[in-house]
């Protein structure tokens, strides 16, 4: 994770480079980013400026994380980052094992990140990129 730039690329972004749902408000500062490393994903909030806490899943966990933000898997069935969806639609994310690590997001940042995941904005890149 080399870069602290923030940019809308989606999919095909290059390594190091993070994104948003384009889900998201277009000139909102709060929301879901992710970047794509060579073996694993990275996820903060975009309110903390690049200054807060950043999580990290393993490429080959990735989708099975995905699935659980998605409604397609159960709850608790992937088993690094705990999610855990607020009354008001809201969400925090913490690494199981690493209980002061918290991403905490709105209920429409939440609501854009599912969106983006439900429509494969997060799916991983082809090999080619993660190459590059």
């Amino acid at each position: 994770m080399t870069s602290n730039n923030t940019s809308t690329a989606r999919r095909d972004s290059p390594i190091g480079v993070w994104f948003k749902s384009s889900r998201s408000k277009p000139n909102g500062n709060e929301c879901v980013e992710v970047c794509f490393g060579a073996d694993l994903v990275y996820i903060r909030d975009s309110k903390d400026r690049g200054a807060g806490p950043v999580l990290s899943v393993p490429a080959r966990h990735w989708a099975r994380f995905l699935d659980e933000v998605a409604g397609r898997a159960p709850v608790g069935s992937n088993t690094l980052i705990q999610i855990v969806v607020d009354a008001d639609g809201g969400a925090s994310l913490r690494a199981h094992g690493n209980p002061g690590n918290v991403l905490s997001y709105t209920p429409g940042e939440w609501s854009a990140f599912v969106a983006g995941v439900r429509s494969a904005e997060f799916d991983l890149p082809c090999a080619e990129v993660l190459a590059a």
